[in-house]
């Protein structure tokens, strides 16, 4: 369960950038002139329940497994928030941003093997 939990937790971290993301480019991006729209807009306060749900859910995951498993494995996160860039933003994601996902996901299965 704890597993579970960590990879929606992961999953909350990346949907909030992406919500937030979206948010910025419909204000196009932040100035001190739009300040409070951006704030209050509906995807900003989204990214910030997004985030607020992950820490809930990081409170128990670190009550159930050791922080030198949690943390690190909480790095799939970068690998996943690149993919989300290339998928929903379609960004241009070169090689060598492509082979550091590759190495944060072989840290994390060489990490979480017993």
């Amino acid at each position: 369960m704890a597993y579970i939990m960590l990879f929606l937790n992961i999953i909350l971290l990346v949907s909030g950038q992406i919500v937030w993301k979206m948010g910025l480019e419909q204000h196009g991006g932040i100035q001190f002139s739009n300040l409070l729209s951006v704030l209050f807009s509906p995807l900003i306060l989204l990214g910030i329940l997004f985030y607020g749900l992950a820490t809930g859910i990081w409170f128990f995951v670190l009550s159930r497994l050791p922080l030198s498993l949690a943390y690190p494995l909480q790095s799939l996160a970068y690998a996943l928030g690149i993919v989300a860039a290339w998928y929903f933003f379609g960004e241009s994601v070169p090689l060598n941003r492509w082979v550091g996902v590759a190495v944060i996901v072989m840290g994390a299965l060489i990490i979480s093997a017993k």
